[in-house]
């Protein structure tokens, strides 16, 4: 009876497992209907691109995984050994199946239909890697991996298998291929591993989360000890030699801690990848094509940018801007001053995916006074000089393009009397520069701007300047890329090369991309001269007379300070490099006045003198310790005497009579024209004549005859047509000497007698 009962349990249970195991067999059984008649060539490995600087140095990659492919004969013998010991001892014997363990994987499978029996060779994991991925993990796949094997076996030698599968095998911490894995754990070509490092490596690939040497430590070590057991019984290690090895193992340093990686995300690698996946076609017309030439396609990517300016650069940054809780930030742009080549760049306090990602030195803040020298530039070419006169005293009104019903009105800063432009300069005054922007003409001003400054980031289609009253006062909005850009032409000798941050692209097959100089004169080189000679300036007796660069190196430059100092800048240059510094809070216009952290420190309100001009003069000293002190050439000596500049409308004029002009008309300084003959006007003494009877009346004596100026008025003309974009018509002046200019809106004060005209 018992037995009876036995029996029928047993017939039960195997008709059970039987039925349960039908559908895999039933799988497995017909997979030879879904093997090709041929095998597929193997697909193009993804091969990271490489980011160089200068000098060939790597500063960045991209990927999707870290992929660098490499021959096999680049592979020393001791890592394929290595590797083949922990993963396939029986390569190069068997014809691409371990037949004993395909069985009991089939087996094993048939029961558990998710797959949990493994056991394949090298070839075959090359097969589930290439050719069946996305079926799913059961009997039949197990039967369909290993006919490709075999097939594959047929088809290519045994070095292109292990080549193949030493690229694309996972490592861990995006690690793909021993090339890659042996630069993130080791720092290292596979041409330098030891054989125990290859052990290591080899012994993570199993499992790599479960054996990740960075998170789970004491699992990695416990796997490397069994791989060295696997070394003694395969005959490349002794028991001796594993015991010694195991008492000196440490996993480096750059494993038990993840390392800063030269690969990372950085403000400019973030430009150069925006760049060429969305500002240009260098690698392909689709967004697709660029994307996977990108990612994928192996190319190597010649910048611009030197990694030691670089550091300097953020070294700079970081020393002189105290850390603040309000959020104030830096950014910086670095230029060749030559060919506009961007040597280093400063997006702000570091990247950080999600959190500091906006390059702070592309977005584009109000200028403060650091724009008056692209109005400068555009009043030399309209025909003025350093030394022509203009008022810069406060306050001061103009009209406003913009809304004519509200003037632009100046109250506040420095206010300074008549006095050459070139000081008025240096000084930064503001009067003087709202004054002399409408006396160019705001429209042109405009044009040199762009003039000045183009690049792929500032144009018309781009971005719209606006021709506001307060232009010179910074209303307008431009990045340290745009003001470095503009200040690069200036010091370049009038000549400007757009700024560019790829030298070349290379590609598997050759050169993809080479950079090619397109300077354009935008200015005369004696313009340019002039208003360097001026800019230098500001180093020297100027608003940045405090921090002039070491050695006393000639440099130019020009501060700059918004109102309730919401930003401030320094836009500077040398013959070598042209660098734009901008200080203020990402977030908004927040004043910069009273920050707890600045007020310790002795700043109690951030202007473009303070924490802009030192991180500039920081860097540029830095950058400079190595370099060759140049100088620009003196500029052409003045072809005409000085004039009085002034703008018709709110300024009118007087022609001078007899007399001499008070100082506070001709200036500060003595004007090389020779005064004006001055005469007395003659006093007409009234006489009677007394006849007989008549009443005596009596006579005033006669009074002192008037010795001041004597001025006519005479007609101002008209300011700078809107229309008018010639960029040489000339401004508006007159001989200080022999014309008397004053605001219209006050008239000539009561010490200066005035006659009609005619």
């Amino acid at each position: 009876m018992r037995f009876g009962v036995a029996l029928v349990a047993s017939s039960l249970v195997l008709t059970g497992a039987i039925v349960g195991a039908a559908p895999q067999v039933w799988r497995a059984l017909n997979a030879h209907q879904e093997t090709p008649v041929a095998l597929p060539t193997f697909s193009g490995l993804s091969t990271r691109t490489r980011i160089m600087g200068v000098a060939d140095k790597q500063i960045g990659v991209f990927e999707l995984e870290n992929s660098q492919p490499l021959d096999i004969g680049s592979v020393p013998d001791v890592v394929v050994a290595a590797v083949l010991a922990v993963e396939d001892s029986g390569f190069y014997r068997h014809k691409g199946v371990n037949l004993r363990a395909l069985v009991r994987a089939t087996l094993a499978n048939f029961q558990y239909s998710s797959g949990r029996q493994g056991a394949s060779t090298i070839t075959q994991q090359v097969v589930k890697n290439e050719f069946l991925a996305g079926l799913p993990r059961d009997g039949r796949y197990k039967i369909l991996q290993a006919r490709y094997a075999v097939m594959l076996e047929k088809k290519v030698s045994k070095a292109q298998i292990v080549e193949r599968y030493l690229n694309t095998v996972f490592f861990g911490n995006n690690a793909y291929g021993i090339q890659a894995a042996a630069d993130v754990y080791f720092q290292k070509k596979v041409s330098d591993l030891t054989l125990t490092e290859a052990g290591f490596l080899a012994g993570l690939v199993r499992a790599p989360s479960t054996y990740d040497p960075i998170r789970r430590p004491e699992q990695s070590r416990r796997r490397f000890e069994q791989v060295l057991d696997r070394f003694i019984d395969v005959g490349l290690m002794t028991a001796t030699d594993r015991d010694t090895t195991l008492a000196s193992w440490q996993p480096p340093e750059s494993v038990t801690s993840a390392p800063e990686r030269p690969t990372s995300r950085t403000y400019f690698t973030e430009m150069v990848r925006d760049y060429l996946l969305n500002k240009s076609t260098i690698l392909g017309v689709t967004y697709p094509e660029r994307y996977n030439a990108l990612y994928r396609g192996g190319i190597t990517v010649h910048t611009t940018i030197d990694p030691a300016m670089q550091a300097k650069a953020e070294k700079a940054a970081k020393d002189k801007l105290p850390v603040n809780k309000t959020g104030i930030q830096s950014s910086m742009m670095s230029l060749d001053t030559a060919t506009g080549a961007m040597r280093a760049v400063v997006g702000g306090p570091g990247f950080s995916p999600g959190r500091n990602e906006v390059n702070l030195a592309l977005r584009r803040r109000q200028t403060g006074s650091s724009i008056k020298m692209f109005v400068l530039t555009a009043a030399l070419e309209a025909g003025a000089q350093a030394s022509d006169l203009i008022d810069g005293t406060l306050p001061c009104t103009f009209p406003n393009p913009g809304l004519p019903s509200e003037p632009f009105v100046i109250t506040k800063g420095v206010s300074h009397p008549v006095s050459p432009l070139a000081e008025q300069t240096w000084l930064s005054i503001n009067c003087a520069y709202a004054r002399l922007a409408q006396i160019v003409g705001l429209n042109r001003v405009v044009n040199m701007t762009y003039r000045l400054a183009s690049s792929s980031y500032l144009t018309r289609d781009l971005y719209t300047i606006q021709p506001y009253a307060s232009f010179s006062t910074g209303a307008n909005e431009l990045s340290a890329l745009d003001m470095a850009s503009g200040a690069q032409t200036i010091a370049n000798g009038g000549i400007h090369n757009e700024p560019y941050f790829i030298e070349k692209i290379e590609g598997p097959s050759g050169l993809l991309y080479q950079h090619t100089m397109a300077p354009t004169q935008v200015i005369t080189k004696e313009i340019a001269d002039a208003e360097v000679d001026i800019l230098k300036q500001t180093l020297i007796k100027g608003t940045a007379r405090r921090d002039p660069l070491d050695g006393k190196r000639p440099a130019g430059g020009k501060t700059g300070t918004q109102d309730e100092n919401t930003n401030a800048w320094f836009v500077g240059f040398t013959k070598q490099l042209t660098t734009a510094v901008w200080v203020g809070d990402p977030k908004g216009y927040t004043p910069m006045v009273n920050i707890p952290e600045f007020k310790a420190d002795g700043v109690s309100k951030v202007t473009g003198n303070a924490y802009p001009v030192k991180i500039w003069k920081a860097y540029m000293d830095a950058a400079h310790k190595d370099l060759p002190v140049l100088n620009w050439d003196a500029p052409p000596a003045p072809t005409r005497n000085p004039l009085r500049l002034y703008l018709p409308g709110v300024d009118c004029i007087a022609e001078l009579v007899s007399g001499k002009l008070p100082k506070t008309s001709t200036g500060t300084i003595t004007t090389v024209v020779p005064s004006v003959t001055t005469t007395t006007v003659p006093v007409v003494t009234a006489t009677t004549t007394t006849t007989p009877g008549a009443v005596t009346v009596p006579v005033a004596p006669p009074t002192t005859a008037y010795r001041g100026p004597v001025v006519k008025i005479v007609d101002p003309g008209t300011t700078i047509a809107p229309t008018d974009t010639n960029p040489t018509t000339p401004v508006n002046g007159v001989d200080p000497s022999r014309y008397y200019v004053y605001d219209c809106g006050k008239g000539i004060p009561a010490s200066i007698k005035t006659i009609p005209a005619g």
